[in-house]
């Protein structure tokens, strides 16, 4: 049953997942920006913030966002990590596109357009990248964090090897495939992109990369000090776990496009909607998840034993 208050609101077609902590003063602009660019495309959005376990009014702003054509729900992490936020969000969408963006909207919304468009076509998985030649890129970091940036590039090629920038938080996808990859999703924390693009590409879904207009906003979550060393040492356990999945088990099946006949019409939001998020969990790169057949555009998932296809309104 719809949450209540949406019982009416035709389904989105696109779900949006914004991953946000310690964000109350960031949010604001970036959610009307991204409601603002939402309600201009061809298919019905909506916005599902997930609050990363956040120690400021993040809630807050989200509980008391107004009622608009772009309903604007909220997700609730009781745990930090960007990875299990993303992960949250994803395994409580529906709709047959879903996608993340940070809350900063580092990334023009501008790409949403280019997304949509290829996602439709039957790309199924579309995500933007600060390296490509027609990209645009504002960059104020300092040299030790681009150095670091660099090394950990290397690193992720070995793991994702068609994928030019892991880290560009701009990721969109058929909703079945994003749903799969996320069920199994281990790495809480910064490199869980990796992962995750990784478990997609273990199913056997494509990327498409595109350019991107990005510009360093301040006030990223993203520590130099604090978070280096445990992202290196996330993508080095995603590493021996890939290999080990790879051993264990050939490539999963191409997921079949999920193309919708004609575009939903955008609907009016009826107040936003509050949930608890599933904790974080699932097998090795490379288990039982990776690979089952999805079908559909929207999905019910297992993992140990319970019930995903979506969490409860609270």
């Amino acid at each position: 049953m719809p949450p209540e208050g949406q019982r009416n609101v035709p389904p989105a077609s696109v779900e949006i997942v914004v991953p946000a902590r310690n964000e109350a003063r960031r949010l604001p602009a970036g959610l009307t920006a991204l409601c603002r660019k939402a309600a201009t495309l061809p298919l019905r959005t909506a916005i599902l913030v997930v609050d990363s376990a956040s120690a400021d009014s993040t809630s807050e702003v989200v509980r008391a966002w107004p009622v608009g054509p772009v309903p604007v729900s909220l997700l609730r992490c009781d745990r930090a990590g960007k990875g299990r936020a993303v992960r949250a969000g994803l395994l409580a969408t529906q709709a047959p596109f879903v996608g993340f963006c940070d809350a900063d909207m580092a990334t023009d919304l501008s790409a949403l357009d280019v997304v949509i468009r290829l996602l439709a076509a039957g790309n199924p998985v579309v995500i933007g990248s600060r390296a490509l030649s027609a990209s645009v890129t504002e960059d104020r970091h300092s040299g030790i964090r681009r150095a670091g940036a660099a090394a950990f590039r290397d690193l992720a090629r070995r793991i994702v090897p068609d994928a030019t920038d892991t880290q560009c938080g701009f990721k969109f996808f058929s909703g079945p495939v994003a749903r799969a990859a996320a069920l199994s999703l281990r790495t809480a924390g910064f490199a869980f992109d990796v992962e995750l693009l990784a478990r997609c590409q273990r199913m056997g879904a494509m990327l498409t990369e595109i350019p991107v207009t990005w510009r360093d906003v301040p006030g990223s979550t993203f520590s130099v000090t604090r978070n280096s060393a445990a992202a290196f040492r996330d993508v080095g356990s995603i590493w021996l776990r890939s290999r080990a999945g790879s051993r264990a088990s050939p490539a999963g099946p191409v997921f079949p496009a999920v193309v919708l006949p004609r575009p939903a019409l955008a609907g009016s939001a009826r107040g936003s909607t509050v949930f608890t998020a599933p904790a974080l969990g699932g097998s090795a790169l490379g288990g039982p998840a990776v690979g089952s057949p999805v079908r559909g555009g929207s999905v019910a998932v297992l993992a140990g034993g319970a019930l995903q296809a979506g969490v409860s309104a609270t």
